[in-house]
Protein backbone atom coordinates (compact mmCIF):
# COMPACT_ATOMS: atom_id res chain seq x y z
CA UNK A 1 0.00 0.00 0.00
CA UNK A 2 0.74 3.93 -1.05
CA UNK A 3 0.30 6.74 0.85
CA UNK A 4 0.50 10.33 -1.18
CA UNK A 5 -0.65 13.54 0.79
CA UNK A 6 0.15 16.94 -1.36
CA UNK A 7 1.08 20.13 0.06
CA UNK A 8 2.02 23.70 -1.41
CA UNK A 9 -0.72 24.59 -2.44
CA UNK A 10 -2.14 28.55 -2.04
CA UNK A 11 -3.06 31.81 -3.98
CA UNK A 12 -0.87 33.81 -6.09
CA UNK A 13 -0.66 36.11 -8.25
CA UNK A 14 -0.52 35.60 -11.89
CA UNK A 15 3.34 35.70 -13.12
CA UNK A 16 3.83 34.18 -9.05
CA UNK A 17 5.40 30.82 -7.96
CA UNK A 18 4.40 27.95 -5.93
CA UNK A 19 5.96 24.70 -5.33
CA UNK A 20 4.04 21.45 -4.53
CA UNK A 21 5.11 18.24 -2.66
CA UNK A 22 3.95 15.04 -2.73
CA UNK A 23 4.89 12.94 0.33
CA UNK A 24 4.80 9.71 0.00
CA UNK A 25 4.40 6.70 2.56
CA UNK A 26 4.18 2.95 2.40
CA UNK A 27 5.66 0.45 0.01
CA UNK A 28 7.76 3.24 -2.05
CA UNK A 29 10.37 1.24 -3.23
CA UNK A 30 7.75 -0.19 -5.88
CA UNK A 31 6.70 2.89 -7.28
CA UNK A 32 7.65 3.04 -10.76
CA UNK A 33 6.12 6.41 -12.08
CA UNK A 34 4.45 9.13 -10.38
CA UNK A 35 2.52 12.09 -12.03
CA UNK A 36 0.89 15.63 -11.16
CA UNK A 37 -2.46 16.12 -12.25
CA UNK A 38 -4.73 19.15 -11.91
CA UNK A 39 -8.64 19.41 -12.46
CA UNK A 40 -9.92 22.69 -12.85
CA UNK A 41 -14.14 23.64 -11.99
CA UNK A 42 -16.22 22.11 -14.80
CA UNK A 43 -13.27 20.97 -16.38
CA UNK A 44 -11.88 17.25 -16.94
CA UNK A 45 -8.83 16.26 -14.47
CA UNK A 46 -5.39 16.54 -16.73
CA UNK A 47 -2.48 15.26 -16.73
CA UNK A 48 0.35 17.83 -15.98
CA UNK A 49 3.93 16.13 -15.85
CA UNK A 50 4.95 12.82 -14.65
CA UNK A 51 8.32 11.49 -13.22
CA UNK A 52 10.24 8.08 -14.45
CA UNK A 53 11.49 6.87 -10.55
CA UNK A 54 13.32 3.95 -11.75
CA UNK A 55 14.02 5.38 -15.31
CA UNK A 56 16.88 8.14 -14.28
CA UNK A 57 14.34 10.28 -13.44
CA UNK A 58 12.70 11.20 -16.65
CA UNK A 59 10.50 13.79 -16.63
CA UNK A 60 7.61 14.86 -19.31
CA UNK A 61 5.48 17.56 -19.54
CA UNK A 62 2.04 18.79 -20.86
CA UNK A 63 2.87 21.47 -23.45
CA UNK A 64 0.71 24.22 -21.45
CA UNK A 65 3.38 23.63 -18.39
CA UNK A 66 6.22 23.25 -20.42
CA UNK A 67 8.75 25.73 -19.49
CA UNK A 68 7.18 26.65 -16.14
CA UNK A 69 6.91 23.58 -14.41
CA UNK A 70 9.45 21.23 -13.14
CA UNK A 71 8.82 18.11 -11.66
CA UNK A 72 11.77 16.41 -9.14
CA UNK A 73 12.03 13.68 -6.48
CA UNK A 74 14.04 13.26 -3.54
CA UNK A 75 14.59 9.98 -2.27
CA UNK A 76 15.86 10.61 0.67
CA UNK A 77 12.37 12.52 1.92
CA UNK A 78 11.11 10.02 -0.40
CA UNK A 79 9.06 13.05 -1.40
CA UNK A 80 8.22 14.64 -5.34
CA UNK A 81 7.81 18.05 -6.12
CA UNK A 82 6.19 20.06 -9.09
CA UNK A 83 7.40 23.66 -9.28
CA UNK A 84 5.85 26.24 -10.83
CA UNK A 85 6.85 29.29 -12.20
CA UNK A 86 5.07 31.89 -14.46
CA UNK A 87 1.77 30.97 -13.13
CA UNK A 88 -1.36 32.03 -14.96
CA UNK A 89 -4.63 32.25 -14.05
CA UNK A 90 -5.82 28.88 -16.39
CA UNK A 91 -3.73 26.89 -13.85
CA UNK A 92 -5.60 27.22 -11.24
CA UNK A 93 -7.43 23.96 -9.59
CA UNK A 94 -7.34 21.14 -7.49
CA UNK A 95 -3.71 19.73 -7.93
CA UNK A 96 -3.23 15.84 -7.55
CA UNK A 97 -0.27 13.65 -6.87
CA UNK A 98 -0.30 10.30 -8.65
CA UNK A 99 1.81 6.66 -8.15
CA UNK A 100 2.17 3.74 -10.35
CA UNK A 101 4.16 0.37 -9.18
CA UNK A 102 2.75 -1.92 -11.74
CA UNK A 103 4.69 -0.39 -14.36
CA UNK A 104 6.86 2.33 -15.63
CA UNK A 105 5.84 5.57 -17.19
CA UNK A 106 4.99 4.51 -20.54
CA UNK A 107 2.84 1.91 -19.24
CA UNK A 108 0.58 4.57 -17.27
CA UNK A 109 -0.41 6.23 -20.48
CA UNK A 110 -2.43 3.21 -21.04
CA UNK A 111 -3.18 1.99 -17.59
CA UNK A 112 -3.62 5.12 -15.28
CA UNK A 113 -2.43 5.18 -11.77
CA UNK A 114 -3.10 2.91 -9.25
CA UNK A 115 -2.47 5.82 -6.25
CA UNK A 116 -3.60 9.21 -5.51
CA UNK A 117 -3.47 11.76 -3.24
CA UNK A 118 -6.32 14.08 -1.77
CA UNK A 119 -5.22 17.18 -3.44
CA UNK A 120 -4.32 20.80 -2.76
CA UNK A 121 -5.46 23.70 -4.25
CA UNK A 122 -3.82 26.73 -6.14
CA UNK A 123 -5.67 30.05 -7.41
CA UNK A 124 -4.08 32.39 -9.53
CA UNK A 125 -5.27 35.69 -9.30
CA UNK A 126 -5.15 38.14 -12.57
Amino acid sequence: QVHLEESGGGSVQAGGSLRLSCAVSGYTDSIQCMGWFRQAPGKEREGVARIWIGGGGITTYAGSVKDRFTTSQDNDKNTVYLQMSGLKPEDRGAYYCAAEPRGNCDWVKEYGYKYWGQGTQVTVSS
